[in-house]
């Protein structure tokens, strides 16, 4: 292992593939995280007597696959704009690397402002259904995930800027990488409960 990483401090080639396993364990535990929270939300849904919920005597609104299917490209772009970042990385393209990197936060703040705007005119709340209560407990706790990704990867920037990183030292950048491709595979489910379901 050594010989891969042999421009590089020691410590560093010795625990890269540790503290890769550790992130990746993180991300596992993540998705036990959600994985509870979905079943629940299955088990729920199939549970109702009718879907959407009737509340008051009046059956509450679909949620609009349209403007949420609009948002998932905004996201799932940003992950094709991550992946070719840290692709210019490691080909030591400092330029694009920047490039795709800061295209990679806008999207990721674009699909969080369209997140805001679609809880601004759903038309059902957290309380007295759970519908609402399974929308927004989910979406909420992804959209939480993207606004940390956002915050993660503007570090990462700035540190890659500052010359923490270099062309064969870069596990926070592949860490930002791994957890951004996290989100997107989340919403996917996410998607396909709530909207497509």
């Amino acid at each position: 292992m050594a010989a891969r990483y042999h421009d590089v401090d020691p410590v560093y080639a010795e625990t890269r593939d540790l503290r890769l396993l550790g992130f990746v364990l993180f991300l596992l535990s993540d998705c036990i995280l959600f994985g509870a929270f979905i079943f629940a939300y299955i088990y729920l849904r199939v549970s109702a007597p009718a879907w959407p919920p009737f509340v008051g005597g009046h059956q509450l609104p679909w949620f609009d696959t349209s403007f949420a299917a609009f948002n998932s490209i905004v996201l799932f772009g940003s992950g094709v704009t991550m992946h070719f970042a840290l692709e210019n990385w490691k080909h030591l393209n400092k330029r694009k690397f920047n490039m795709w990197l800061i295209a990679t936060i806008i999207l990721g703040i674009g699909f969080l402002l369209g997140q805001a705007h679609e809880y601004s005119v759903v038309g059902i709340s957290w309380a007295g259904s759970t519908m609402g209560a399974s929308f927004f407990t989910l979406t909420g706790m992804h959209g939480f995930h993207v606004f940390v990704g956002v915050c993660f990867l503007t570090t990462l920037a700035i540190q890659a800027n500052r010359g923490v990183y270099t062309g064969s030292k870069y596990f926070g950048l592949t860490a930002g990488t791994l957890y951004w491709h996290f989100v997107d595979v989340i919403w996917v489910a996410l998607f396909f409960l709530f909207y497509l379901w």
